[in-house]
């Protein structure tokens, strides 16, 4: 039987955010998995991250503890999930596994991917500009959108500036809607959008 891993040379995680390593191969009828590890090297030295085995599924070094994991229900699947990456997670990561045939001889492969944390630079939400002056009839129904580029998560507020010059809160969301406007529903309206 022909059996091989396959997976990426290199790849490129964000900081603080998750990645998965992929490493996976086509199951073999007579062939049945015995093993998988997933070992790193890296500024800190080197080490076995997770193991797969009949006993189950143990992360051994303590700085992935509750942060990695590998698919349980996918035959052939043995890619890596790291959660909130950290810079120091850069090195070069191996995925072995191993196979048992029907002769119960071993066979074992594996690959390695290189692994580089970037920090992405936040930028603050723009939002862009709508038209001033909007006029619709009473009655009608309409809705104001805020648009807002920038680092994902934004949040959008939606408020109305009184007569005396107080602004009214009226809700969040990117998309301010009335079903039948009003004569009082003229005014000034203006959103805020927001990101960490």
């Amino acid at each position: 039987a022909f059996l091989d891993l396959s997976g990426p040379n290199e790849i490129k995680g964000v900081w603080k955010e998750s990645i998965t390593l992929p490493c996976a191969y086509v199951p073999v009828e007579d062939l049945t998995q015995q093993t998988l590890t997933w070992t790193v090297v890296h500024d800190k030295g080197s080490g076995t991250i997770f193991r797969r085995d009949g006993s189950g599924d143990h992360v051994l070094l303590s700085e992935y503890r509750d942060r990695v994991s590998v698919p349980k229900d996918a035959p052939g699947n043995v890619s890596l999930l790291i959660l909130d990456l950290e810079v120091s997670d850069r090195g070069t990561y191996t995925c072995q596994v191993s196979w048992k045939d029907s002769n119960n001889s071993l066979i074992a492969k594996e690959i390695t991917t290189k692994l580089e944390v970037v920090k992405v630079a936040a930028t603050k939400p723009i939002i862009r500009a709508g038209d001033l002056g909007l006029t619709v009839p009473a009655g009608a129904s309409t809705s104001l959108t805020c648009e807002a580029t920038g680092s994902p998560p934004i949040s959008y507020r939606w408020y109305r500036r009184t007569p005396e010059g107080k602004d009214v809160f009226l809700t969040s969301g990117a998309k301010l809607a009335w079903r039948s406007l009003r004569l009082s529903d003229s005014g000034t309206y203006f959103c805020e959008a927001e990101n960490k």
